[in-house]
């Protein structure tokens, strides 16, 4: 079964002069010439992006949008009408959203968080602004510590409320942040804690020391390009560290003492320096 807003595994089916027929079980969906990559012969399997074109016709293509069905994506938007807002997809067909499915309204050149959907009824692919009632934490599908994809949903006064994994809602407070961020900001995190009421505390980076194991190799290779000395120490500035280096000072200072009881650093009052 092909599905419409995702990639396909299709084989080549016949070849056309506008481009080839990829197999979908009945007559075939066109990928245009421009779009068949170099070389490809019938029998051949390519994997394609099916969406519909502006006559309502299944195509294929094998430009990547920058979502699928499912995704959480902050796109811009295109173009305004009375039905409805059209934002660039990264296809040459722009993605609709209906004006039941806008918040406050959406305005040329504005970006906008939305979920891409397939329509239940037409099997065309949209978009909705609407995400908060497509999340839920009623039934988790995450353990603490466990490694999970965020994205920025909005601002509170404790810090950010995150979506997790395209599907639950999580708090990314204030003081694990070490960084600018804005909505529709992704980065991989994971989950530091779990509530009796479901409710999720989130964390930018890996958990424990797997992340001061990452980081470490950083560290040395910073050192080894510096000549072996960096000027930064545990009462460096956290905002400074964090410029730097990438990281928290907490994640800094832990890393810091992995590596001097490595015996791999020496610690100064000015700085940090390479054992040779």
């Amino acid at each position: 079964m092909i599905n419409t807003g995702e990639y396909n595994l299709m084989k080549v089916l016949r070849e056309v002069d506008f481009g080839v027929y990829l197999d979908d079980g009945a007559e075939g969906i066109l990928l245009p010439k421009r779009f068949v990559p170099a070389n490809t012969n019938i029998g051949d399997e390519i994997n394609a992006f099916v969406y519909h074109d502006g006559e309502g016709r299944m195509i294929a293509t094998t430009q990547k949008p920058m979502g699928v069905v499912g995704d959480i994506v902050k796109l811009r938007t295109v173009t305004v009408t009375e039905q409805g807002a059209f934002l660039d997809f990264g296809l040459m067909k722009d993605l609709f959203v209906a004006k039941s499915q806008q918040l406050a309204g959406m305005r040329p050149n504005g970006e906008y968080l939305v979920k891409i959907y397939r329509d239940d009824q037409t099997n065309r692919i949209a978009a909705t602004e609407r995400i908060e009632q497509t999340l839920s934490n009623d039934l988790l599908t995450v353990k603490e510590m466990e490694l999970v994809d965020l994205i920025v949903f909005r601002r509170t006064d404790i810090g950010y409320v995150m979506i997790i994994n395209n599907q639950h809602t999580g708090v990314l407070h204030f003081n694990e942040i070490y960084r600018q961020i804005g909505v529709g900001d992704k980065f991989q995190g994971f989950i530091k804690k779990i509530y009796p009421d479901n409710k999720i505390d989130v964390a930018a980076g890996k958990p424990g020391y797997k992340r001061v194991e990452d980081e470490a190799g950083k560290i040395m290779r910073l050192l080894n390009e510096h000549e072996g000395f960096l000027p930064y120490h545990d009462k460096s500035d956290p905002e400074e560290i964090y410029i730097f280096f990438g990281m928290s000072k907490k994640t800094f200072k832990m890393t810091l003492g992995n590596l001097y009881r490595q015996k791999q650093i020496s610690l100064e009052d000015k700085g940090i320096r390479l054992v040779k």
